[in-house]
């Protein structure tokens, strides 16, 4: 007999959406440059409001909210975690490294820093840039970060779905800050 038992919602103790937005949150946002599957950002909201992220810029084709199929894999994070629009992921790049963010692209890249690799310090601001599913990040975009940041992978294959990707670095990002303190 097994004593494990799946916990109900009024079990978990979660927080309303408005604490969540009077919570602090840690000091990660994330930039989705040019991604077209909006189930990956309904995914990228659910994933930001899991692990208490400042925002979201959403730059380029990448969908904004309100959307049906954004919130199918969102389910409410889109109106919960805080987002902006720009039509050119430059543009949110020099805004936040006008706002001294440290800016790191998850791309593999000439010089990248594998993910287990990578020190975070928890008194910097950190921006994750995640591309689109075919063509990853801009060129043009990866110039302007401060580094690249790779997955190790063993496979045959070279990459991961963004939701995928979003996921493991935002946690191994929280997990590091979360240790610093």
């Amino acid at each position: 007999m097994s004593y494990l038992r799946k916990l109900k919602i009024t079990e978990m103790n979660r927080l309303s959406a408005e604490e969540f937005r009077k919570t602090s949150k840690f000091p990660i946002s994330v930039i989705l440059d040019n991604v077209r599957s909006m189930h990956n950002v309904g995914a990228v909201f659910r994933t930001s409001d899991a692990f208490l992220l400042e925002c979201i810029y959403l730059c380029g084709i990448t969908a904004v909210p309100p959307h049906p199929e954004l919130h199918k894999t969102a389910l409410g994070a889109e109106d919960t975690v805080n987002w902006m629009y720009f039509k050119d992921t430059v543009d949110a790049v020099k805004k936040l490294k006008e706002e001294k963010y440290t800016i790191l692209a998850v791309e593999q890249c000439k010089g990248s820093i594998l993910l287990n690799d990578l020190e975070l310090n928890y008194d910097k601001k950190y921006a994750v840039i995640l591309g689109n599913e075919v063509k990853g990040v801009q060129q043009n975009v990866v110039d302007m970060c401060d580094g690249c940041i790779e997955i190790p992978q063993f496979g045959t294959k070279h990459s991961l779905n963004v939701s995928v990707a979003a996921g493991i670095v935002l946690w191994e990002f929280v997990k590091k800050i979360k240790s610093c303190f």
